[in-house]
């Protein structure tokens, strides 16, 4: 494991995330275009975490764990807030010009895979992501 972190669920630790993201991408392998997109992805989905799996709930954290081998970087971001329906989650048309409502774009653009998996013991939600190394 590169990187194993647990910071409150808050904007105030985003950019302490966002640094340590890009350091443990950038210390696997990942070049400055794959750093840049693996933080963008998992600062939006901290964001997400923060917004709507805690909302008015300022007391919960967020795990961020990143693995990697010579061919692919995986993330995984684990909060303990109430479990989320995955089905209900999916980006807005780009169309729909608004502001906010784009994390899961920027995601699903910017990483190679993402997907919801069974969280831990004791946890609420899980979301998985992956890049491949460049």
């Amino acid at each position: 494991m590169v990187l194993s972190v647990r910071v409150p669920a808050r904007v105030g630790s985003l950019r302490l995330v966002r640094r340590l993201v890009g350091a443990a991408a950038s210390a696997c392998g990942c070049a400055s275009q794959g750093v840049r997109d693996t933080v963008l992805a998992v600062d939006e989905a901290c964001q997400n975490v923060i917004l709507h799996a805690y909302g008015e709930d300022a007391s919960g954290d967020m795990l961020i764990e990143i693995r990697c081998d010579a061919r692919r970087l995986q993330i995984d971001l684990v909060d303990f807030a109430p479990p989320v329906d995955t089905t209900r989650i999916r980006p807005r048309p780009l169309e729909d010009l608004r502001p906010g409502g784009l994390g899961t774009h920027f995601i699903n653009e910017c990483m190679d895979a993402s997907e919801f998996r069974t969280p831990p013991r004791g946890a609420g939600n899980r979301l998985w992501m992956a890049k491949t190394i460049r």
